[in-house]
């Protein structure tokens, strides 16, 4: 098996505007997507719940409703948020590959992580995105509701206005219009934002399908897989912690909790890497198991369902899914079992972005030491879309520009600043006479600075180099929503990355 801490890059985000970041290069981006359906399609000696893991991912493919078995499947994923250019940079390389290879590209709305970036940001401006209060204390995306009609009005007409001093035509207004066609029917926000968006995408030429995660945490396959883990929590958790603890060393983290904590296990009960959501009261908290005899059990009160490894994994999977129902329950996997799921049971190719990629090392050292499966490889991309207005624009470096003035000032007076830096250092070290010389140096350049143009034009520059810096925080922002962009800059991302696979 492949060490797999020997495949990751030093990934970065592009400085440059309009530029994209695309690992591995496309040729062995589709060559690892061939290569990990093929291995995973032959994966019949890897058990999960007594099941081969070829069969349970076939269980998942046809609950998803995705291709045959054989046809490549590229796939992204993020939160339900206003997506910035990086982030949707992850969905239009997923269609690019699809469109090469004639497979299948999804996006998996993940509606079940805590809601953020739902505020609508532009130079100057800043708005929720939806008036419901809950959007700051929810503990789960699907909690929220979506802007009411009166609010989005709001919202459309502040950026009608704003746009109209803009000095490009921005594509947002069919993002919009979107989301005003789906409210009256519309269950929470992650619903609203994940089909307008979808809609938008729609116009611009991608194809993807759009998967809300949520339903996918209630589903047969997926509960096998989390029986199983749940049934073996102690053995996982160990090779959970012993994949934390390497990655740790591997890259000089002293802090326990980066880049997440490990996973805490005790005499009598075990914390797995699941939420527990209890969908009566809107709460969460972190899944426990309790030992029971030889074995653990979920339990809730006096009820508990008992985890039996040896169980065949339908009806392990189905007497979870009967206690959930129980209890209006939720297991929702949190952030490294999310992907590790969708990765061994989904998709052929799953593209990150630069925290998923580094986080996903640990998934892939989990998967190896549970598993005792070389992980499929993934990818990573993102691209940077800069506000229009700083298209174009060098940013303003405050300390290159003080570096600038320090040159300048040292070089006033030429060759005479050359001799009496000799005769300083040719002095007694901690000398009255080399103490002498070096201020006397001081006063004269501090003389020769004064009522010099040069010097004069660059306090200048240095004085409005403080608001440039402030202007350029807000324009030279990679995480403004991409929709606000014109269409024409979205469309060359479209084209960069297809360019790739032409």
């Amino acid at each position: 098996m492949v060490d797999p801490a020997t495949r990751y890059a030093d990934w970065k985000a592009p400085r440059d505007d309009a530029s994209l970041l695309l690992w591995p290069d496309p040729a062995t981006f589709l060559t690892d997507a061939l290569d990990n359906n093929r291995r995973l399609r032959a994966a019949t000696d890897v058990r999960v719940q007594n099941l081969p893991l070829a069969d349970l991912r076939r269980q998942m493919r046809a609950y998803l409703g995705l291709a045959s078995d054989d046809q490549l499947v590229f796939a992204t994923g993020h939160q339900t948020e206003l997506h910035h250019p990086g982030v949707w940079a992850k969905t239009v390389l997923v269609d690019a590959a699809a469109v090469k290879s004639g497979g299948t590209a999804v996006h998996l709305a993940v509606d079940t992580d805590a809601p953020k970036h739902l505020s609508l940001r532009w130079p100057g401006y800043s708005q929720p995105f939806t008036d419901d209060p809950a959007a700051a204390s929810a503990d789960w995306a699907g909690q929220v509701a979506p802007p009411t009609p009166a609010h989005l009005i709001q919202l459309t007409d502040e950026v009608e206005a704003a746009a109209a001093g803009w000095p490009f035509e921005s594509a947002a207004p069919p993002f919009f219009a979107a989301v005003r066609r789906l409210l009256p029917d519309a269950e929470h926000l992650p619903a609203v934002l994940g089909a307008a968006l979808h809609a938008y995408d729609w116009d611009l030429g991608l194809r993807y399908s759009a998967v809300l995660a949520s339903p996918i945490w209630s589903s047969i396959p997926y509960l096998t897989f989390a029986h199983h883990l749940l049934a073996n929590a102690d053995r996982f958790a160990a090779d959970y912690n012993a994949a934390l603890r390497d990655y740790r060393a591997r890259h000089g983290i002293k802090t326990p909790g980066r880049p997440m904590p490990e996973l805490a296990v005790q005499s009598d009960r075990c914390e797995t890497p699941f939420w527990r959501d209890d969908l009566t009261r809107g709460r969460r908290v972190r899944a426990w198991v309790e030992r029971q005899g030889d074995g653990w059990a979920l339990a809730v009160g006096d009820d508990a369902v008992r985890l039996d490894p040896a169980a065949p994994a339908d009806a392990a999977a189905e007497r979870l899914l009967a206690f959930c129902r129980r209890h209006n329950l939720r297991l929702a996997p949190r952030a490294l079992t999310l992907t590790m799921t969708v990765r061994l049971l989904a998709f052929d190719q799953f593209v990150h972005g630069i925290g998923g990629g580094q986080y996903d090392q640990v998934a892939d050292a989990v998967v190896a030491r549970h598993f005792g499966f070389d992980p499929p490889r993934f990818a990573v991309s993102t691209a940077t879309l800069y506000w229009p207005t700083a298209a174009g624009r060098r940013r303003t470096s405050v300390p290159d520009l003080i570096q600038a003035g320090h040159r300048l000032r040292h070089g006033l007076l030429g060759d005479e600043k050359r001799e009496r830096v000799a005769a300083i250092a040719a002095a007694p070290y901690r000398s009255a006479w080399r103490q002498s010389l070096f201020l006397d140096m001081r006063r004269r350049l501090a003389a020769a600075a004064v009522g010099n143009p040069a010097v004069a034009a660059w306090e200048a520059e240095l004085r409005e180099s403080a608001g440039r810096v402030v202007e350029e925080r807000q324009v030279f922002d990679r995480e403004l929503f991409y929709p606000l962009q014109p269409r024409d800059r979205l469309e060359r991302v479209i084209e960069d990355y297809r360019g790739r696979f032409a």
